[in-house]
């Protein structure tokens, strides 16, 4: 049976806060705010909140802004699909690992139409075996039935699978609870102490590598 490689999408397959950068510039022109709500802005997002309702009522309250939070929410998830890019050698990446043998997916939280833009737009969707999304599945990361579905999908189990994810708590937890083991994509250099991964790394292309390479070294940073 082939080994199989799961993949977070925001910030791990695609890097999220730069696309959020870019809307956050635009959001601040439309609205003529200053350069402090943009640093604003991003602080906010760098804390990580995965609610974008939550989110936008303390954006609507901060900057005092008249929408209501449903049209905040609703014009940043129409937009960001179109701002959000996968490097060509992580596509790259991808097609070798489906090539040596491997069954690749994504496992992704969020709402379905906000995460399968972004996967049809950076390509992706052809770049994978498949995918699941929690907002479709009536389930989220870090609970098992989210990875089921994913393997399931791919036609084989767990046994020598990898979880590959940039949340501690969501990809890397959830993946050690299944059985996978995980690789870590630390892309702020946190290098935190609750860590439990098999590997730490920077970007996704280094955890690719080791996939390919065999995943040999438990415990390797880089």
């Amino acid at each position: 049976m082939r080994r199989l490689a799961l993949f977070d999408l925001d910030n791990t397959l695609i890097d999220l806060d730069h696309a959020f950068g870019v809307w956050a510039t635009e959001f601040i022109g439309a609205h003529g705010l200053g350069p402090e709500a943009f640093e604003w802005l991003i602080g906010l997002n760098r804390e990580g909140n995965p609610h974008r309702e939550e989110f936008f009522t303390q954006v609507r309250e901060h900057l005092a802004l008249t929408q209501t939070v449903d049209e905040l929410v609703g014009g940043y998830r129409r937009r960001v699909p179109h701002l959000v890019r996968c490097r060509t050698e992580v596509l790259d990446g991808l097609a070798r690992l489906r090539a040596s043998g491997w069954r690749v997916a994504i496992v992704t939280n969020g709402t379905p139409e906000n995460q399968l833009a972004k996967i049809q737009r950076t390509g992706l969707a052809e770049a994978v075996d498949a995918y699941a999304i929690s907002g479709a599945e009536g389930i989220r990361k870090p609970e098992a039935g989210l990875f089921e579905i994913a393997a399931k999908r791919c036609g084989t189990s767990f046994d020598g699978g990898w979880m590959i994810g940039d949340n501690l708590t969501a990809d890397i937890a959830g993946g050690r609870g299944v059985g996978l083991r995980t690789i870590w994509i630390d892309r702020r250099a946190e290098r935190r102490a609750d860590n439990q991964a098999d590997h730490v790394v920077t970007d996704v292309l280094q955890a690719i590598e080791i996939l390919r390479d065999g995943g040999s070294d438990s415990g390797a940073t880089a």
